[in-house]
């Protein structure tokens, strides 16, 4: 088992959706405590480690990515002990039934459910896209005052349950929540690589919460810290089996657009001239959805920002596939960025 695979399974398997982020903050800020000065946390709870330049005219680099994935919230407990949901993040119905997850109790207990899916045989020709309202959550409990016997209550998280896995030729990975471990281990790469380099920015490096609800963590991160760019780190679907844009294994993104986010021309000069220069394997990305820097850029006087990122395939599901490559892509990437930016390069950035 590779040393990068050991690090992905162990961060795509810890479980913590929007809101309830405590495993991966927890996670993080023992793994950002040894390569920076302090870390600080704002008042949702996002989690960033500050490195300090020597440099007095040093501009603040934010690399921002985001704790939580995608699952869901007991809504209700029925007579017959099985539970209703709400989603929190973004779900595709079809993805939802059949699978496993563990219920969270508010004492801390973790119960095994499963969603479930009704049999071929009663449905008989009426079958149609379900919502997410009427998918039947069951933990095999008799009734209504047996699941709250276990300390079940409305409120309580339902979170994917999954085993990050190699692929057979040992190029790819299976699992979940790549949308944003990656993002997290991302950033405790970065801060690893770079302990012993001095560098010509004050760099904040962490993650927000609550992306998957509308990217709420990143305006109070931006906020608080008050950089002067941003960087996203975030994982994007991939298109590729599906004839669209994002191929698995053609290297990390230059989002230049999505519906919340257009990317400066002079950001996107300083994204490929540095890609180019360290021979950075790249792809040109066109995003249907958003991320934090959607948010972030808005914030304060306006920050420039963008997203630095790989795609996968199926993502907001049980069952993601990624390139192992396109992280190491990645992580060269913004170690190159991250260098570079000095004063001087802000300047040219925001020179409008």
């Amino acid at each position: 088992m590779s040393d990068l695979f050991s690090k992905i399974k162990e961060v795509t398997e810890l479980q913590a959706i929007s809101g309830h982020e405590a495993p991966v903050r927890n996670h993080l800020r023992c793994k950002m405590q040894p390569f920076v000065d302090r870390v600080e946390t704002d008042g949702l709870g996002g989690v960033f480690g500050i490195k300090n330049s020597q440099l007095a005219d040093a501009p603040k680099v934010m690399v921002a990515a985001h704790m939580d994935e995608v699952g869901f919230m007991v809504s209700h407990i029925q007579a017959d002990g099985t539970l209703r949901v709400v989603e929190i993040g973004g779900w595709n119905p079809l993805t939802v039934s059949s699978q496993r997850f563990t219920l969270y109790t508010r004492q801390g207990n973790k119960i095994p459910v499963i969603s479930g899916a009704m049999p071929p045989h009663l449905i008989k020709g009426t079958a149609s896209l379900p919502a997410i309202s009427d998918i039947i959550f069951d933990g095999g409990f008799t009734d209504k005052a047996d699941a709250e016997a276990f300390g079940i209550r409305p409120g309580d998280v339902i979170i994917p349950q999954s085993e990050t896995i190699l692929s057979a030729n040992q190029k790819y990975v299976m699992g979940k929540s790549w949308d944003n471990r990656f993002g997290i281990l991302m950033v405790t790469e970065l801060l690893e690589k770079l302990q012993d380099t001095p560098l010509p920015n004050q760099l904040i490096a962490g993650a927000t919460v609550q992306e998957e609800v509308g990217l709420r963590g990143a305006k109070v991160a931006t906020n608080q810290f008050d950089p002067d760019l941003f960087f996203a780190v975030d994982c994007s679907p991939a298109g590729d089996v599906y004839g669209d844009q994002g191929k698995v294994g053609d290297g990390t993104l230059i989002r230049f657009y999505d519906p919340g986010h257009l990317l400066l021309p002079n950001l996107k000069d300083f994204l490929l001239d540095t890609a180019e220069d360290a021979g950075i394997k790249y792809q040109y990305y066109c995003g249907k959805g958003g991320t934090d820097a959607g948010a972030s850029h808005l914030q304060n006087a306006g920050v420039p920002s963008t997203t630095i990122g790989v795609c996968a395939r199926y993502i907001h599901s049980h069952q993601t596939l990624y390139a192992l490559d396109d992280f190491l892509e990645a992580q060269a990437f913004l170690q190159d960025l991250i260098k570079k930016l000095d004063k001087g390069t802000l300047d040219l950035i925001k020179s409008y």
